[in-house]
């Protein structure tokens, strides 16, 4: 069964541009914070933001964060995603949720290619009946170990079970679909979206990535406004290894 990509901003910090604002005038004021943040008004918190931006002085956005729950990815992108170290996961686990009839992603590539794409639903198909036959087969082996030991028919089948998908889904492929929480602060959601939303990345984090982008944008807009790859808001940092689409980039993420 294929999967379909969602993200969705889930919770992030209460009126995130008005407290970077207040965070970073902090530092050349003698008012406190919670004076700061009662004195700023839309218009001062816009032309604030605007210059801190331009500027490059990320370090007040590390003060607000944002939560995203995604569904509808593949291990493939989890496993680049928690690269980005200034972050929190908290992910599906294969070891208590149990694998039965799972979705999975299929690649662009693949899916418009006829003969890749029959192969790789193929492919998919044996991976569910290996996995439910290794899964039935270590669990009837459980199941009589835990009852010959004392324990009753319930507890020994609920907690053979348990184990017996613990190696079921080693068989398991990259291409399974999983449901991550991803919660970041705003100074790593930049870099993230440097590196991520880049034609270089791999292309279903790269979705990812700009869906992301989306939801903040709605909630922060000035916090985010020159957010995208790199060379949005300067140079390509790939060299030779550069797609050479910079005008194109910054008409699609400054708009």
């Amino acid at each position: 069964m294929e999967a379909k990509l969602k993200v969705k901003l889930v919770a992030y910090t209460q009126e995130p541009e008005k407290l970077v604002a207040a965070t970073a005038k902090l530092c050349y004021s003698q008012l406190g914070a919670e004076e700061l943040m009662d004195n700023l008004s839309e218009e001062q918190i816009e032309k604030f933001l605007n210059m801190l931006m331009d500027l490059g002085h990320e370090s007040p956005i590390e003060h607000c964060s944002f939560s995203f729950a995604v569904e509808g990815v593949s291990r493939t992108l989890t496993h680049q995603l928690v690269r980005h170290r200034i972050a929190s996961y908290m992910q599906r686990s294969q070891r208590y949720v149990t694998e039965g009839q799972f979705q999975y992603i299929v690649p662009p590539a693949i899916n418009d290619n006829e003969r890749a794409r029959k192969l790789y639903i193929e492919a998919m198909e044996n991976d569910q009946k290996v996995y439910d036959e290794i899964a039935n087969i270590l669990k009837s082996q459980y199941v009589s170990e835990y009852i010959n030991e004392g324990m009753s028919e319930k507890k020994a089948s609920s907690a053979a079970e348990k184990r017996a998908i613990e190696d079921a889904r080693y068989v398991l492929p990259n291409a399974c679909e999983t449901k991550i929480i991803i919660t970041m602060n705003a100074r790593t959601l930049m870099h993230f979206f440097n590196v991520r939303c880049c034609t270089r990345a791999q292309w279903e984090i790269r979705e990812m990535a700009e869906l992301m982008l989306k939801e903040v944008k709605a909630v922060a807009p000035n916090i985010f406004k020159n957010a995208g790859p790199s060379c949005v808001a300067g140079s390509c940092p790939e060299g030779k290894m550069s797609c050479g689409k910079i005008l194109e980039m910054r008409e699609k993420f400054l708009k």
